[in-house]
């Protein structure tokens, strides 16, 4: 597995001052262009989440998307998405968090997961840990119980996992490639 998470920091460009001043974004898209990176990524991910009853695997608009569904697959589980707020066309509940250079909010149908459902949330990147905690709020609010997190990237610098650990989700939380 070392072999392939060099592989995967590798392949991920780093593009200074976007989305504004201050910010460097981590560029995924050379990884998701390669095959082997991004099948190693995804058996990384289900992988680390095997035996643990999964019955859906929630995206995280929209990169988390990317990840998620292949993930789903592979655990032989539904896929559900979550999306910023006014994208999803049914009934849906919302949370607001905070992100490291402003606020947004994020939607789930209210039958994307059911009282009883194992899901494991799955993003690109966790950086403050405010999407996290936010997607974890609407999964346990729907009655469902979460298992696991997992990201491609986790910058550590910016405390996601410290902001989680209160909850116990930080204990259940996995990343592949990690910065600071």
């Amino acid at each position: 597995m070392e072999a392939t998470v060099a592989r995967m920091r590798d392949l991920i460009r780093d593009i200074p001052e976007h989305p504004q001043p201050g910010v460097t974004f981590k560029d995924i898209t050379p990884l998701l262009a390669d095959p082997g990176a991004l099948w190693g990524c995804i058996e990384a991910l289900a992988s680390a989440f095997e035996g643990h009853g999964v019955d859906k695997v929630v995206g995280i608009e929209a990169r988390g998307f990317i990840l998620a569904a292949p993930v789903a697959v592979r655990l032989g589980a539904g896929f559900v998405p979550v999306r910023k707020a006014g994208k999803l066309p049914w009934e849906v509940h919302s949370e607001t968090y905070d992100l490291e250079y402003g606020t947004d909010t994020l939607a789930v149908h209210a039958d994307g997961v059911v009282p009883g459902d194992r899901v494991l949330i799955i993003d690109d990147v966790i950086a403050t840990g405010g999407t996290a905690a936010a997607t974890v709020e609407l999964i346990v609010r729907l009655g469902a119980t979460v298992v696991g997190l997992g990201f491609l990237v986790e910058l550590g610098f910016l405390g996601g996992r410290r902001r989680l650990e209160p909850t116990g989700w930080g204990d259940e939380l996995r990343s592949l490639v990690a910065y600071g």
